[in-house]
């Protein structure tokens, strides 16, 4: 007997940028083999023909772009933040736009995506930039947050049948090449890569059908992410990192991770340090 799964939730509030997520998330939940749940929040009873109008046409244009996924569509009144932070414990992935139009209390702007992505209890997407076939690009920095995020960009590179690119940025350490000279440069850099091919050695092992390329760098994380992320698929980042990581979801990284990468990003949430 198969197990059910729990479904891919995406939030929908009939801007450009939720209907982009809300593909996103149809074609996702095709890969996983579940199914999507399109849930749009609504706090204006005036509201209920546009908004069922809305799910409605949003709903036809998943079950086109994915036929075999089962679409279920669901209108609810709340707070955006509270009701999808809420379904997300019911879910397997929750999909946001990263922008939206204000047409329902101001539903899924950048600060309801970030704080969504910041409380939900299940692995968040923002959706936002161009969606390519490009590789997986991960945040890797030893913390558990980072660990529970390489377990997921591993299982979404072998699903999508790319390459895995893991980038650990270290803004403390000094190895790039410069005009002065320092003697530990080099043994700094190898350390480094070491470092980060001993971290990634038991996924590599597990996921050996996935190429991986390793990005060991003392640029900002922002810069280092955003870099490697020009023809990526996705950027997956956990929620609680440290060193090169620290503050994810708190602080500047938060905000370089989600409104500037150029491609959706994957906040992977870990409830221990």
């Amino acid at each position: 007997m198969t197990r059910s799964r729990l479904p891919v939730v995406a939030g929908v509030d009939g801007s450009a940028q939720s209907t982009d997520a809300a593909l996103w998330a149809a074609r996702e939940a095709g890969m996983r083999g579940t199914s999507l749940r399109l849930l749009l929040v609504n706090d204006d009873p005036g509201r209920a023909e546009q908004a069922a109008k809305t799910l409605a046409e949003t709903a036809s244009a998943c079950r086109e772009q994915a036929p075999g996924v089962q679409v279920a569509e669901e209108t609810t009144e709340g707070h955006p933040i509270d009701e999808l932070v809420r379904r997300s414990a019911l879910a397997e992935l929750l999909v946001v736009g990263s922008r939206g139009h204000g047409g329902f209390v101001e539903a899924l702007l950048g600060s309801v995506s970030a704080s969504v992505a910041m409380h939900g209890a299940c692995p968040v997407v923002v959706v936002r930039g161009h969606c390519t076939t490009g590789p997986i690009v991960v945040g890797v920095d030893n913390s558990r947050g980072s660990r529970t995020a390489l377990d997921f960009a591993f299982e979404a590179a072998s699903r999508c049948r790319t390459d895995l690119v893991a980038v650990q940025a270290l803004p403390d350490a000094y190895f790039h090449p410069g005009p002065f000279p320092h003697p530990d440069r080099d043994e700094l850099r190898d350390s480094a890569e070491r470092h980060l091919a001993e971290q990634l050695a038991g996924w590599a092992s597990t996921y050996p059908d996935v190429p991986v390329r390793r990005i060991a760098t003392n640029e900002h994380p922002v810069a280092a992410l955003r870099e490697a992320a020009a023809d990526a698929r996705l950027v997956v980042v956990g929620h609680r990192g440290r060193g090169g990581f620290t503050g994810l979801l708190l602080g500047s990284v938060a905000a370089g991770a989600l409104h500037h990468a150029p491609c959706p990003v994957a906040v992977i949430r870990s409830t221990n340090p």
